[in-house]
């Protein structure tokens, strides 16, 4: 059965420090649709993460590409499956030249968040739900 998936595509300053951010985070890099300018980190089975030099990124858009320092293109949002997990990989975030972004997000006993930005600055929240609470 088909599987869709999502592509996101992300401009970096430095491709081979966020290679070791991505994958001091857990996250395997697929060499086949990696070069010397874009590495493919695989997030999950449906989710990978594109990651290029600007110059190449650029070759894919006529816009400005953003400063990802300074402004915001995009709020990143990864799926957890416990509290512990979203603190763990945040922790493993920030120990690996990640910063933190923005307080904890509680909502009763039902979902839990924290965020952290990545060396370039791209946005990633990590959040848990109720899984009760998805299903409906």
């Amino acid at each position: 059965m088909y599987q869709q998936m999502i592509f996101v595509n992300l401009a970096v300053n430095d491709l081979e420090a966020s290679k070791k951010f991505f994958t001091g985070l857990g996250f395997a890099l697929n060499e086949q649709f990696s070069d010397d300018s874009t590495a493919s980190v695989v997030i999950s089975d449906a989710i990978v993460l594109m990651i290029m030099k600007k110059d190449r990124f650029g070759q894919f858009t006529k816009k400005q590409i953003a400063d990802s320092s300074q402004t915001v293109e995009a709020l990143l949002a990864l799926s957890a499956e416990s509290r512990e997990k979203v603190d763990e990989l945040v922790d493993k975030a920030i120990a690996s030249g990640g910063a933190p972004a923005g307080e904890t997000q509680e909502q009763g006993d039902f979902m839990y968040g924290r965020a952290f930005f990545d060396p370039d600055g791209h946005h990633f929240e990590v959040v848990w739900m109720d899984p009760s609470v998805i299903e409906g």
